[in-house]
Order: C-alpha cells, then structure tokens, then sequence
C-alpha cells in the first residue's frame, strides 16, 4: 500500500478549502515542455518518461529564489539515488527557457544532475490543479534580476508508470520535500 501524502500550501498561504492539488489516486496529466538539462535545451515528454518507471514531477515558484534553491539543490545531490530507486525527477515552473538554462547549469543547484522544464503559461500546473499566484511586479531573485512571471505551488507529485499519482508531497520544507519524495520511492516495490 502506498503511503499518502498530501499538500495544498506552497509559496504562498492558501487556505485548505480555497485550492486542492491532484490527489494520490488520479491520473496525472500528461504533459511535453520545453525544458533545459546541463545548459542544453530539450523536449520533455512525461509519457516518455514514464515508460521508464516511476518520474517525480516537482513544481516550483522560481529559479534562483531561497527554497527553489534548495531544493533544486537537493534533487541534484541526491540524483544517484533517485536513479537507484528507479526513479526520474523533473522540476517544473513559470520560468523562461532563458533562465532554466541557467539554473540546470548552475553548480550551486541544478549543477547539470537536475531537469527543469519550463510552464511560462502557467498550462501544466493548471493541469495538476495547482494554483498559480500572478507576478509580483518588481520582485527579484537571489541573483537581482527581476522575476518576471507568476508562481505555481511548491508541490511534488510521484507519478507511477501507469499514469496514476501515487503521493502528492508538500506543505512541507523544501529539503523535507525532497527527502519525503526520495523516502516514497524507495519504498516502492517495483
């Protein structure tokens, strides 16, 4: 039996009635996104993904923000045994492909372990029921540069290669998130 996790709080405080993420049990969205690996630039398939086992769908306000930071962080470092699991990992957020290609590269985050696609749109969180919170009109990141563009929920999702979710992870911190995502798919028996 799969452990159930559940989470409906992110960047932002949002309250348990006012927005709820996909829950274990439903079908994840299949999605295809530009996204960025290593400072190079691809598509991303989640179907295709799956035809190799288990993908960690992580969704994310910002590259280069304090808890995005450690989190892509701690994804990237704990890649191997991701791997080991069995398990893909990608990030998710309303970042440019511009800025994603910086941040996969970035030996401080990403470091070129970790791939994050790119939702400008806002399509593929919509899509998994998150809530997307606008842009802040002049906020920056841990870099300077302005932001500019809205936020999706911190939100993990572990997707079986059925299509079906098996834990959504959050309200949590972002290296708890990271460490209850990697703690559910050691434990899955495949």
């Amino acid at each position: 039996m799969f452990k159930r996790f559940f989470c409906l709080t992110g960047l932002f405080a949002i309250s348990l009635t006012a927005h709820a993420a996909l829950e274990v049990g439903d079908d994840a969205p299949l999605f295809e996104a530009e996204a960025a690996l290593d400072g190079e630039v691809f598509v991303y398939s989640l179907a295709a993904a799956l035809e190799d086992g288990p993908v960690v769908v992580y969704f994310y306000p910002s590259a280069y923000t304090q808890g995005c930071n450690i989190q892509a962080h701690e994804f990237s470092v704990n890649m191997d045994e991701f791997e080991a699991a069995g398990a893909s990992v990608i990030g998710v957020s309303l970042d440019s492909i511009d800025r994603l290609v910086d941040f996969s590269a970035d030996p401080e985050y990403c470091a070129g372990n970790l791939a994050v696609a790119s939702d400008t749109l806002g399509e593929v969180a919509g899509a998994f029921d998150l809530n997307v919170r606008d842009e802040v009109a002049g906020a920056e990141d841990t870099r300077g540069v302005e932001i500019g563009h809205g936020f999706a929920e911190r939100v993990t999702f572990v997707v079986m290669p059925d299509g079906e979710i098996a834990a959504t992870i959050g309200g949590v911190s972002p290296t708890d998130n990271v460490r209850q995502s990697l703690e559910f798919v050691q434990a899955l028996e495949l």
